[in-house]
């Protein structure tokens, strides 16, 4: 098959049309890839930010239509159409039993870019390949657990469905999942990307009275305004602190929410809510990037807390019909997160895009 792999760091991706991938075995399916969103946490791995092991195929955002089907499953059938999730829940793990899917032991494909038996199903001239970010979706066939594929209906735009699969479970499920945003509460989101923005909607659709979006690119606070943020923010134009502040009567938000990747934003975040609040690390900061709380005593005597989040804590086979029926709704802008469609061939040219800041959402159709 084609696909873009990153061989050599510092380099960029190369189309391959000789890689190879297996044939689905016991309850896996293979999917024709149709489009893929480009995401930071493919980037972190392109730029190093996350060491890779050797040859991998990034991607994890993702929509397509289902090939093939391997023994014993049963809820998926060749030709469905379908949403990929980096995290499939197996439904049976210690996590699963207990409503956290997100935390399920599927999820160390994350990690290991493997599937959850070691094999990554790809290969080229021999060499395996890995299966970047829980998927390997900048390709043409992916092979995922059945859970990892979610069924929607026909007349769902593949082009615009697959941001479900990262950014908006990631952003709009940390509001509503991770941190449970009740109805008129106040909102600090520091990063206005795809999951940012998603974030930004998450928090008008729980309901909240004041949503504070904070980006130094003009273009993404003017989309936060359009996406339901109550005030945008330049962070480096005005004293975020100080804004905060007036903003809230001197108490601080109810929750702050980091989403792009950034270790100190975590610790202004700390600092700007109230006490008994919480900051949600929704961004993946380089593996090295440390956060600092100054006086633990104090911290924990104003009950702050400071809360992790990977994917939203989001059951995908629920959560992915939920936000399509929130789409539907016109309660969940999807469109709107994209700014940039590419072919293949022009994946790089997407990444530098990222790296720059230009757009919000690039998708490349495979």
């Amino acid at each position: 098959m084609r696909a873009a792999v990153f061989e050599t760091a510092g380099q960029p991706l190369v189309i391959r049309d000789d890689v190879e991938i297996i044939a689905p075995r016991a309850g896996e399916v293979r999917v024709r890839v149709h489009y893929c969103g480009l995401c930071h946490s493919d980037y972190s791995v392109v730029s190093g930010s996350f060491p890779f092991m050797g040859p991998v195929i990034v991607g994890h955002e993702a929509s397509g239509v289902v090939e093939s089907v391997g023994p014993g499953v049963t809820r998926l059938a060749p030709g469905d159409p379908v949403v990929l999730t980096p995290l499939p829940p197996c439904g049976s793990c210690y996590f699963c039993q207990r409503g956290q899917h997100s935390l399920c032991v599927n999820g160390i494909g994350i990690a290991t870019m493997a599937l959850p038996d070691g094999n990554t199903g790809l290969s080229r001239g021999g060499e395996t390949l890995l299966r970047g970010v829980g998927l390997g979706a900048l390709a043409e066939y992916v092979i995922t657990p059945a859970n990892g594929a979610i069924k929607v209906d026909p007349d769902v735009p593949l082009d615009v469905a697959c941001v479900i699969g990262c950014a908006v479970q990631t952003g709009v499920g940390a509001v509503l999942n991770t941190a449970q945003v009740e109805a008129g509460a106040t909102v600090l989101i520091q990063g206005l990307g795809g999951v940012g923005l998603a974030t930004v909607q998450g928090a008008r659709i729980a309901g909240a009275a004041l949503i504070v979006a904070v980006d130094p690119v003009a273009s993404r606070r003017e989309a936060a305004l359009a996406m339901g943020a109550t005030h945008a923010i330049d962070p480096a134009a005005v004293n975020l602190g100080a804004e905060v502040m007036a903003l809230t009567q001197n108490i601080g938000v109810d929750y702050a929410f980091e989403t792009a990747g950034i270790a100190k934003l975590i610790e202004s975040s700390l600092a700007l809510t109230r006490s008994g609040g919480m900051t949600v690390c929704v961004g993946a900061p380089p593996l090295e990037d440390k956060v600092t709380i100054e006086n633990v005593v104090i911290f924990a005597s104003m009950e702050k807390k400071l809360c992790g989040c990977l994917l939203g804590s989001c059951n995908s086979l629920r959560e992915i019909p939920r936000m399509l029926a929130l789409w539907r709704a016109g309660q969940l802008d999807l469109e709107g997160l994209i700014t940039a469609r590419r072919p293949l061939a022009e994946v790089n040219e997407g990444f530098a895009d990222m790296k720059a800041g230009r757009g919000i959402r690039t998708v490349i159709a495979i």
